[in-house]
């Protein structure tokens, strides 16, 4: 079972990955709407994993995911984007993001995107799966 933040704007988005993970057996910890209130909510919560939308208001997903890598470098942050944002998915791995799924979420990509960076992490740090 994983501990996990999330972060969108968006309540109906927020509401529907809350109800993917839960049914998944994880642990919704908190969550947030903004850039700002994802680094303050990380550091209280210290989650396993953060799925992070890319556009919000106040502080994007890539400022925060910045801050957040800053003082957490083993954080897991799973950004969470729409067509066209590709650019801004590239700034967000090299800020310190370990993947992405495409919107609309579906309990499938999370599955994946979920799947890819443990095993991805389990290969880096050489852990049995």
């Amino acid at each position: 079972m994983l501990k996990v933040l999330i972060v969108d704007d968006s309540l109906i988005i927020r509401k529907k990955i809350t109800t993917i993970l839960q049914k998944l057996g994880h642990e919704v910890v908190g969550d947030a709407q903004n850039g700002a209130e994802a680094i303050a909510k990380f550091n209280e919560f210290k989650p396993d994993l953060v799925t992070m939308d890319i556009t919000m208001p106040d502080m994007d997903g890539i400022t925060a995911v910045t801050h957040i890598i800053k003082d957490n470098h083993d954080a897991k942050i799973i950004m969470v984007t729409s067509h066209g944002q590709e650019d801004m998915v590239i700034k967000s791995i090299q800020a310190g993001a370990v993947g992405y799924m495409l919107k609309p979420i579906t309990e499938d990509k999370l599955v994946a995107a979920i799947g890819e960076v443990y095993i991805q992490y389990a290969i880096e740090t050489d852990d049995e799966l």
